[in-house]
């Protein structure tokens, strides 16, 4: 009867913030403290205690110190660069578009900003070459899903700290990195197919018409040089650790290393050296994304502390067959995604019971993260869902949008969610 309770809270919060718009964050807090005090007779102090502090402190110190790049223009200014350079190969246009979004997304910028920054230019391109702009909306939401989960960028490092509180600390950098490589895997296979099978993309033969970007400032090159340092600094440890683990320097630095903090002494770096405004960088911290995160974290927690989450592992392992478990798990992320947020539901919802599924069915958990993040964002490209929307307010008229919506909700995001749902088949396949 509780697991009920707490079922129909998280299905209540979830269409309440859909409804209203108000963030679902706020409707999940609510309910923690409802059924956490006055159902499970949790202490108030102990709910309280349910917010994830850690995944607050690394979104908010890794956000912060990409802030900085996106105030002064470094990233917007690299996505210019690499287009400029590429403006003589319109028949590789496609790429171009994906590993920009990839390049920019991956260090730092982030799903929804490199979609705001490329999706006007990237409308421009498929106007100039004869590009499909649905076609050309799509790549460029695959290249900004795949760099954003990239291990020390934004999905990337909410991935880990809930693959972390799921109890796979130990190998939470690899699983975050099987992530990583299947959503950069995916999307190039699907290019290549439009490449092959698309007239539209094979007839591409114009130069692209960009003008020159203005060089890199001093500041500019300063940050993009302390974004490269941050990376490989804390990308160093744990990717040696794989390779030799058994040396003991190296397993004590990567024990220490945390991506929060260390983002935390470049971003101090970058205000001693006023690379960009402290009031305008912080500004910029998703603080919509993280109180919707936090807030539905601790509703979780409380469906934990409930059984809930047992029980949904329970029935799931119980009732489908082990080759299924992957694929449902792919399209339900989908389905909820559709109307909620990757980031902010479906992961703080879906992750905590993976280990209770492996368990169960002997399945990979890596398979299993990795199919509830590709169903997850296989919804982002809907008119409805973020992805989308930026595509269509970048529309440089009505009649452009008019023709585009219709085709984003009844062709593109049905294929994406379809294309999921194939390569979680492939991989549970693959996995048994």
């Amino acid at each position: 009867m509780i697991s009920l309770i707490v079922v129909l809270a998280i299905i209540i919060s979830i269409a309440l913030g859909y409804k209203t718009k108000i963030n679902t964050g706020f409707f999940a807090m609510g309910f923690a403290y409802i059924i956490g005090c006055f159902v499970l007779n949790l202490k108030a102090s102990q709910v309280i205690a349910m917010w994830p502090i850690s995944i607050f402190f690394v979104i908010f110190s890794v956000s912060l110190f990409y802030n900085f790049a996106l105030v002064n223009g470094t990233l917007e200014k690299l996505s210019l660069h690499i287009l400029y350079r590429c403006r003589k190969m319109p028949k590789l246009l496609p790429f171009v578009i994906f590993f920009a979004a990839v390049l920019i997304s991956g260090l730092g910028a982030g799903y929804f900003t490199v979609m705001v920054f490329l999706a006007p230019l990237t409308l421009l391109l498929c106007k100039e070459t004869g590009m499909d702009t649905m076609i050309g909306a799509v790549i460029l939401s695959y290249g900004a899903l795949s760099g954003a989960n990239f291990m020390t960028s934004g999905c990337g490092i909410v991935f880990k700290s809930f693959i972390e509180s799921a109890g796979f600390k130990d190998l939470s950098f690899l699983y975050t990195a099987y992530i990583f490589i299947i959503t950069m895997i995916i999307p190039i296979l699907v290019i290549l197919a439009f490449m092959v099978f698309s007239k539209n993309l094979r007839n591409l033969g114009k130069t692209l018409n960009i003008k020159k970007p203005e060089p890199f400032d001093k500041k500019q090159k300063i940050n993009l040089y302390l974004i490269i340092a941050m990376v490989v600094i804390v990308l160093a440890p744990p990717v040696l650790h794989l390779i030799v683990p058994k040396n003991a320097v190296i397993t004590f630095i990567n024990s220490k290393m945390d991506v929060g903090l260390v983002s935390i002494i470049f971003s101090v770096i970058l205000l001693m050296l006023k690379i960009a405004d402290q009031k305008a960088a912080i500004a910029k911290v998703p603080w919509s994304t993280l109180i919707m995160i936090c807030g539905v974290g601790m509703l979780i927690s409380v469906a934990i502390k409930a059984g809930t989450i047992k029980l949904l592992a329970s029935w799931i392992s119980g009732n489908l067959p082990a080759f299924a478990v992957p694929i449902v798990l792919s399209i339900v992320g989908g389905l909820m995604a559709a109307i909620s947020s990757t980031l902010g539901v479906v992961v703080p919802a879906l992750f905590p019971a993976v280990p209770s599924i492996a368990q169960a069915t002997g399945i990979s958990p890596a398979i299993l993260f990795m199919c509830i993040v590709i169903g997850a964002q296989s919804a982002s490209i809907s008119p409805f869902s973020s992805g989308g929307s930026i595509v269509l307010g970048s529309c440089s008229d009505e009649e452009e949008r008019t023709k585009l919506f219709p085709r984003l909700l009844f062709i593109a995001a049905p294929m994406c969610m379809g294309i999921a749902t194939v390569a979680s088949i492939i991989i549970s396949l693959v996995a048994r």
